[in-house]
């Protein structure tokens, strides 16, 4: 069997088990600071886009002796006031009462503190057990994790103190962990003690925030569009309403946690069982290039702000403000609007007569010319208008390209239709043989302009 074979099987493997909704299983230290509720808010009204298993109020560093999980139905119960506008603008949405039966809480201690015999809590004992069901797609469970992870760890720990070794590896291989970094002391505990987890992190000195990647969803940053965050357009196109009046004032970051989610929305850009190749929720590497544990590497980008080109971390993330912003702006619109017609939605894009949002997968050779069609994208909202923009992603073809970590994948010809709904591409002379990435990003007309992708690898034979 050849390298590109092989490659092409890899990828029909991993894209298999991601083209349905990720069940999804949050753990929060809500009401340390406002930007907990905050991502609350947001998440719930991508609540349809997953299948929510548990919200599980925790502790942290900065909460250290209590649980909120009162704050989190609170929330729940402003998101009942306004399902029946959700779900006249898409399909999915749980009921109130679903949504408040998944809520629990963990012990009010401190990190390992709460991990060991007789350390249960309710939030690790519903950890076990949906983490126990046989899904029938075989799909993961994803532990977004806003705050500490004794919840994970404990549940983790209960496994290994109660099953047969074989039964603990099949129980870890289920789990899926984006941590905004390390907030209690359980997560190095987990890493060290189950090295197959699948955990994304960004790894750095303890409560040394300032370069992590998921400060790119807000935190100022050169090249990042600052207005977007800002108090001034939240006030406008967030707090307003009777759902968007729940999310608070900014007091240090405006929804430090949220990229844990953004990272698995279906949008068309992402594939989470690969964190290298990006999402709205960053973008991640292997720390050793074989092991489980993925953290933070950069991305190159030009600013649309200032023009300037920058190569950061957190770029991975503030490349997409924008897009994300404005998706959440447009959602908070739903909620005030029981007429479809009186808000703006996203685009379908269709690519090579394929709907959905999984990649579009291509088999080329060097010197070759190839053809990719989105010119049955189209619009929900009648009278809005679709613009194309078809790049390469070099970043993440660039290891599979150089097989050491080395020089960029290189430029491919688009013969000037990067901006068309049908892309020519010419695939170089002499290519390593690799996966290569380019991404179609499709936007509106409406206000809020939404975005919506497609991400075409092309295996080089």
């Amino acid at each position: 069997m050849g390298l590109a074979t092989l490659i092409c099987f890899a990828l029909s493997f991993t894209l298999a088990i991601v083209g349905s909704a990720q069940r999804v299983f949050v753990l929060t230290d809500i009401s340390n600071e406002p930007d907990d509720t905050m991502s609350l808010v947001r998440f719930l009204l991508y609540s349809n886009e997953f299948d929510v298993e548990g919200i599980v109020a925790t502790t942290s560093t900065w909460l250290r002796n209590t649980t909120a999980p009162d704050q989190i139905k609170a929330v729940m119960n402003a998101y009942g006031e306004v399902l029946s506008n959700l779900n006249v603008h898409a399909a999915g949405y749980p009921s109130l009462e679903n949504q408040l039966s998944k809520v629990r809480s963990g012990l009010p201690v401190y990190g390992l503190q709460g991990v060991g015999e007789g350390k249960d809590s309710e939030g690790s004992d519903l950890l076990i057990e949906v983490a126990d069901k046989e899904d029938p797609e075989g799909r993961p469970l994803w532990v977004p994790t806003w705050g500490g992870a004794n919840v994970l760890a404990q549940a983790l720990w209960k496994v290994s103190n109660t099953r047969s070794p074989e039964e603990v590896k099949k129980f870890v291989s289920k789990l899926r962990v984006y941590t905004i970094s390390d907030q209690d002391d359980s997560g190095v505990w987990i890493r060290r003690n189950y090295p197959d987890l699948f955990y994304i992190v960004s790894i750095h000195a303890f409560s040394a925030y300032d370069g992590a990647t998921w400060g790119g969803i807000s935190t100022p940053t050169p090249g990042a569009d600052q207005f977007i965050v800002s108090p001034e357009w939240l006030k406008t196109n967030i707090q307003i309403g009777p759902y968007g009046k729940m999310y608070p004032d900014i007091a240090f970051i405006m929804e430090g946690d949220t990229p844990s989610f953004l990272y698995l929305i279906p949008n068309g850009l992402g594939v989470p069982e690969q964190p290298s190749y990006g999402t709205w929720g960053g973008r991640y590497e292997s720390i050793d290039g074989i092991s489980s544990i993925f953290s933070d590497v950069a991305d190159t980008v030009v600013s649309k702000v200032d023009g300037n080109t920058y190569t950061t971390n957190r770029a991975t993330i503030w490349r997409w403000r924008e897009a994300f912003q404005n998706d959440f702006a447009a959602r908070m619109q739903w909620t005030l609007s029981s007429n479809f017609s009186a808000c703006n939605h996203q685009p379908i894009v269709i690519v090579n007569g394929q709907d959905g949002t999984l990649p579009v997968e291509i088999s080329a050779k060097g010197g070759e010319t190839i053809t990719v069609d989105a010119s049955e994208s189209h619009d929900p909202d009648a009278g809005d208008e679709l613009s194309f923009n078809w790049f390469q992603y070099k970043e993440p073809s660039s290891k599979r390209a150089s097989g050491d970590g080395g020089p960029a994948a290189p430029d491919f010809d688009f013969h000037s239709t990067q901006n068309s709904t049908s892309l020519q591409v010419t695939i170089p002379e002499g290519i390593k043989q690799g996966t290569y990435h380019i991404i179609l990003e499709v936007s509106d007309s409406g206000t809020p302009k939404l975005f919506r992708y497609r991400r075409v690898l092309i295996t080089a034979a």
